[in-house]
């Protein structure tokens, strides 16, 4: 696998070298600082352009970059909308592992990209003195916010809705359906309130990365153990303790944030756990 300096200087002299190139930028976990570095962490370069269509219309440049053993172009798939407006996508897996993710923007749109950026950007190479003030990576806006009352509530609600879906799926042996509303609408709201419980003993001041992934830096080894025995899905059994386990974590960290901030704890969880306890109860054989 080829270094970090080597790709930034493939990055660097393929931008320095095409005429078209105007401005180069690198985005994403390598600007982070506080983001450990290893060997799997993507390039995620943006090239903006003055001809768009003098990319897109062949695929050859990208040799430049090293043999892929895949590539993927979002912007040009029908199963998958794409979502990157006039921008223009490329993410390649080479032979020797690295990976870039390579995005193409228009010149023209470099003002709306820095003024939309989520703050981890540094600017490679400015040919053109587009950028007058400092740009200075920054994790900020991904740092766990203080939830408000209205929010604390709107997360215990979703919890407890959802979780009728998971007893309501096991009840009927649909154990897909099931399994499907526990990591879909079920979980995330589980994990938000562990998170909100790590922004309060941290006071607000930083990241535990995307899909929570250093979340378990900052909570205790029970909850840790806790939380991943709930991801044990394979049996109806044990999906019901999966269920049980992850009401009674949930139940144990929201009260802990509404005693902490002084929010009223809902009402409820009494009510909503005597129903699904009704729903096990009769259809538990």
């Amino acid at each position: 696998m080829r270094s970090r300096q080597e790709m930034m200087d493939l990055g660097n002299s393929f931008a320095r070298h095409c005429d078209k190139i105007r401005l180069f930028t690198l985005e994403g976990s390598l600007t982070n600082p506080n983001i450990p570095k290893d060997e799997f962490q993507d390039y995620d370069f943006s090239y903006f352009v003055t001809d768009m269509e003098y990319f897109k219309k062949s695929d050859d440049w990208l040799d430049y970059f090293g043999k892929r053993i895949i590539t993927q172009k979002p912007e040009a798939m029908e199963l998958f909308p794409a979502e990157l407006g006039n921008w223009f996508s490329y993410l390649m897996i080479f032979e020797d592992g690295t990976k870039i993710d390579l995005t193409l923007i228009p010149l023209n749109e470099y003002e709306d990209y820095f003024k939309n950026s989520d703050g981890l950007v540094e600017v490679l190479l400015d040919k053109d003195n587009l950028i007058q003030d400092p740009v200075i990576p920054s994790d900020r806006m991904y740092h766990i916010q203080k939830p408000g009352h209205q929010s604390f509530d709107d997360c215990c609600n979703e919890f407890w809705m959802t979780a009728t879906y998971v007893a309501k799926g096991l009840a009927r042996k649909e154990i897909l359906f099931a399994i499907d509303m526990m990591n879909g609408p079920f979980r995330p709201n589980l994990l938000t309130m562990l998170r909100w419980k790590v922004g309060i003993e941290t006071d607000f001041s930083l990241s535990i990365g995307k899909s929570d992934k250093f979340l378990k830096k900052y909570v205790s080894d029970t909850a840790w153990n806790t939380l991943l025995s709930t991801y044990d899905m394979s049996s109806y059994e044990k999906m019901w303790d999966a269920l049980y386990t992850s009401i009674e974590l949930f139940r144990e960290t929201s009260y802990h944030i509404a005693e902490t901030l002084g929010y009223p704890y809902p009402d409820y969880d009494e009510k909503v756990s005597s129903y699904i306890e009704s729903i096990r109860e009769k259809y538990i054989n």
